[in-house]
């Protein structure tokens, strides 16, 4: 008896006059899998079958194949081909059953939130580090011997301070490429800075306290100030960064400052030095704290590299913070905060009464990474892979979207600044974006008071060059 063949018949719609091919192809495919017509895990025929059924040339198919998986709807597994993925990226817009796809809210009903839930990477998701680049072989292997060598011993209680062998690894890699002043005993391990702006928070801040804010800035942080019941003070920002002055001025006596001095988020400036210099000598005359996010400080491409505002902190009052999930890739969930003399104890005695102490066995495996020179060689390759992809979209945004958005200099970061033309409003934007496979964060999401409309965030760092120029085509039909 004949081999049954366990490949799918595709009958798709006809090809309307004037879709390109691969369009067609693209169109049918994605609709097919989002209506769930293709269930997921269903085996897709192979690329010169499809061909032959459809009558296309081959390339064309295996051009449409690889998008479909570069945007998480196909999956390729060895022996069984292509299939539909398990984890599908429209899963939050198309959510209901075959034939019957629930829509999208508007824009003014439901508006974008600024870090949308997650799934996989679309083209240009904010926030993100290339972890395609990172080394999960090597990763794995220092994994593995860390368990044949450290055994049990892994498996106890930690330390609420955090592994010490990192906190050592740790200062002596802040103190030379980031000016920071500490000491492996100021250093805690935390899950990241919003782990550790909690419970800065908690230990800092009671209700109706001021907080300075970056205007437009982090909405984590200010989420958390706001559950403390702070009383927050936006400061506007320019291209030297807070205006600390106009602060002073409007609320002399905050009890902490919230800012992103190196690259500050989402605009891009930097703190200039007579500003930082106000700062802290206004925190050491007044008495206040400064939280020091040092986001992505490690990412400079056009401009010198800066030391951290904590290294010209003569007054112990500024608390610098850091995150390896920026660094190195989100799932690790490792950060770390220094902190002043004076507010080790109160927040180690926090700490352990909220969480005790961080996973023990990734901080021993990232000790490994740092030790053995791999965490400077990926910072050196994820430098060099984000510089090319930050060319990539300057390029394409050049070429593509000229008069329609203008995208500003990128000399740092993992994102650029684009400001719209014509009018345009930036949530209705984003929105017609997702529609297009594209997710750019409008810029009016970050802001406390006083919201510009007109500007969009577009991510680079976790998407490669070629799939940013087909997501800057789709961005430009977005915008048409």
């Amino acid at each position: 008896m004949a081999k049954q063949s366990r490949h799918l018949e595709l009958p798709l719609a006809p090809r309307r006059s004037g879709v390109p091919l691969h369009r067609w192809l693209y169109g049918e495919l994605r609709r097919a899998i989002v209506s769930g017509r293709l269930q997921p895990g269903a085996r897709l025929p192979s690329t010169r079958l499809l061909a032959l059924q459809q009558g296309v040339a081959r390339a064309t198919v295996v051009a449409v194949f690889e998008q479909l998986r570069y945007e998480g709807y196909f999956q390729s597994r060895t022996g069984s081909g292509t299939v539909v993925s398990a984890e599908l990226p429209d899963r939050f817009v198309l959510a209901g059953p075959a034939g019957n796809p629930v829509r999208a809210t508007t824009a003014k009903a439901n508006p974008p939130r600024p870090f949308p839930a997650p799934t996989r990477s679309l083209a240009f998701q904010i926030c993100e580090p290339p972890t395609d680049i990172f080394p999960v072989k090597l990763w794995a292997q220092l994994m593995t011997r860390r368990f044949k060598l450290g055994g049990y011993g892994l498996l106890a209680d930690g330390d609420p301070r955090g592994y010490a062998p990192l906190r050592r690894a740790i200062a002596g890699h802040l103190s030379a490429a980031r000016s920071v002043n500490c000491e492996p005993e100021r250093i805690v391990i935390v899950s990241g800075t919003q782990q550790a702006l909690d419970l800065v928070t908690r230990l800092l801040v009671r209700k109706g306290d001021a907080v300075w804010m970056e205007n437009p800035g982090y909405p984590g942080a200010a989420q958390t100030f706001r559950q403390a019941g702070a009383r927050l003070v936006p400061v506007a920002v320019d291209a030297a960064g807070m205006d600390v002055a106009t602060a002073l001025r409007r609320e002399s006596t905050p009890r902490l400052v919230y800012l992103t001095p190196a690259h500050q988020f989402p605009l891009g400036g930097v703190l200039a030095l007579p500003r930082r210099l106000e700062l802290l000598r206004a925190a050491k005359r007044q008495g206040f704290h400064v939280f020091e996010d040092d986001y992505d400080g490690e990412f400079r491409y056009d401009v010198r590299p800066l030391g951290s505002l904590q290294g010209e902190d003569d007054g112990n009052r500024v608390i610098y913070a850091g995150s390896f999930n920026k660094l190195l890739f989100p799932s690790l969930r490792l950060g770390f905060v220094v902190l002043p003399e004076d507010l080790v104890e109160p927040f180690l005695a926090l700490r352990e009464n909220l969480d005790r102490y961080p996973p023990t066995v990734e901080q021993a495996v990232l000790t490994d990474f740092f030790t053995e020179g791999a965490f400077e060689r990926h910072i050196r390759a994820s430098r060099a892979a984000c510089l090319e992809r930050r060319d990539a979209l300057q390029a394409a945004a050049r070429s593509l979207l000229y008069g329609r958005l203008d995208l500003q200099p990128c000399p740092a970061g993992f994102h650029g600044i684009g400001w719209l033309a014509g009018g345009r409003v930036d949530t209705e934007v984003a929105q017609r974006a997702t529609k297009h496979d594209v997710r750019v964060s409008p810029l009016s999401a970050f802001y406390l008071e006083k919201p510009r409309s007109d500007g969009l965030l577009l991510g680079y760092a976790a998407t490669k060059p070629a799939a940013i120029k087909a997501g800057i085509e789709r961005l430009a039909r977005a915008l048409d």
